[in-house]
This record gives C-alpha cells, structure tokens and sequence, in this order.
C-alpha cells in the first residue's frame, strides 16, 4: 500500500469528494486514515497528492512544497468567488477592448514577494469558522480578512485570446453543473445567463473562438498562464488583482500541474 497517491482531481468535485470517490474505486485503502495536501476549489482540476496513514505526520512538509499552475484569466468580468463559480458582475469599462502589452507588463511584474488578500470564499479561519461561511451568509465584514506575502517565481504567458459571450455561457453552465453538492450552483447559473444574454436558464455554446467572430456580440479576453509559486498562493486572488484595472478579472479555469516532485503526467485518473 502506497503512503502517498498523486491523484488527478476532475472539475466540480471537493478534495473530500475525490478523496471518497478514490476509495470506493481502490477498496484496499477503505477505513485507511487519509488526507490531502493542499485544497483544490471544485472549478480547479490537477494534482491532489492523498496522504495515507502515518504519511499524514509529514502533512506540514508536503504543505510546503512550490506549485505549478496553468490558468486561464478572464478579463472584463469578476465574481464574489473569484473565479466562474461565484456572482458575476461586469466590469466598469464600457468596452473589453483593452491593451495587451499593458496586461501582459502588468501580470509579470507580480514576479517575486508578492502581497495578495485572502479571498472571502476560501478555507482560511477565522476564530474557528471558514471564510467561506462568512461569505455565504453576507457576513464577511464582520472579518479583518488579512494579505500574506507569497512568491511568484515563473510567470510564463502562453496565449491571449478572445471568446464570446455566446460561448463563453455555455463553457461556465457546463462547468458549474457538473458541481457536486451546495455550491448556489442555480443562483450562480442565472447571474451569469443574466448578464450575458439577458435570460435566465439557456444552456448556450463554449470554448476558444475562431478568428471570424461571426457567432456572437460581445468577445471577453481570456490570458493562458502558467504561474509556479510558493504553498499558500491563491491563484484566484492574482486573477483579481491583475483585472482590477482592466474592468475585473475571475479565472476561467485551473490546472494544478505539479506539488513539489508530483507531476500531472503521472496522476491516477478516477473511474
């Protein structure tokens, strides 16, 4: 029996409901003490490295181990959680046309000691609760939320591109449906439907656009990066920052590709 699983979580499931869904599939580690190192929200997919057993002494250890993720950032939009699976907003720009270079200058410069604010939806606690309960039941002010210092040591810009709002609907309805439990998933459907085509429940198309933009109104830019980091790094809070002066920014999606030696490409697949 192993004393630690590099196991790939899908979209839409908790660490927790991975952790569960990888025991009934390998039932020799059922009634095994396991953990996780390192919380994956339910929108993020990647590697969860399972601790098994006396491993979980070792749980600070493997806490501390850098990270890679590859992200992708969508420009002119922000929600409540920061990323697809929260209450969407449009930004304050009255165009998404923005300047590349300026976007790209501003996301590189976060190279180094960096000091973000915790996001309200997270599991960091104060006096004993989650933040996130905090924020489900609108009472985040009544929390001094505090900034960590965190490093950002490779910052690599893959691509910028743009997608509809036609596509753009369908791509965040496909990914918050296959949400497992309480996540204000239909709520959180609306708002987006809402604000991109004016209608409450449609499930409409998804994906990167072709050049020809013949298929819909309004195109959002989306940034494709890949940010190795120091343990404790939200990504969610760099897609925040970084759109503040581009009319909002939430992630689109995110891969976590590597915890310390833990490589994506050996992660086992659920069934």
């Amino acid at each position: 029996m192993k004393k630690t699983i590099n196991l790939y979580k899908p979209v839409g499931l908790t660490p927790l409901q991975a952790v569960n869904k990888f025991k009934e599939m390998d039932t020799h580690y059922k009634g095994k003490k396991m953990s996780y190192a390192g919380r994956l929200d339910p929108m993020a997919e990647g590697v969860l490295v399972l601790l098994v057993g006396d491993e979980n002494k070792k749980m600070k250890q493997y806490m501390g181990f850098d990270k890679e993720y590859r992200a992708e950032i969508l420009f002119g939009l922000s929600s409540d959680s920061h990323d697809v699976l929260g209450l969407v907003e449009k930004g304050f720009r009255e165009s998404v046309e923005i300047d590349i270079q300026e976007l790209k200058k501003k996301i590189k410069k976060l190279k180094g000691k960096y000091e973000q604010k915790i996001p309200g939806f997270s599991s960091y606690r104060f006096k004993g609760k989650a933040l996130f309960s905090y924020a489900r039941s609108g009472r985040l002010d009544e929390v001094d939320i505090p900034n960590k210092v965190v490093n950002i040591k490779k910052i690599v810009i893959k691509d910028v591109y743009k997608i509809s709002s036609k596509r753009l609907l369908k791509y965040v309805i496909n990914k918050v449906d296959k949400v497992k439990g309480d996540f204000r998933q239909e709520e959180i459907k609306k708002r987006w439907s809402l604000l991109l085509d004016g209608e409450g429940g449609k499930d409409r198309g998804g994906g990167r656009d072709g050049e020809d933009g013949k298929d819909c109104d309004e195109k959002f830019y989306v940034m494709d990066v890949v940010i190795e980091c120091s343990s404790g790094t939200y990504i969610r809070a760099i897609a925040d920052d970084v759109g503040g002066d581009f009319g909002g920014g939430l992630l689109l999606s995110l891969k976590r590709l590597r915890v310390g030696k833990f490589g994506v490409r050996d992660s086992l697949r659920l069934r």
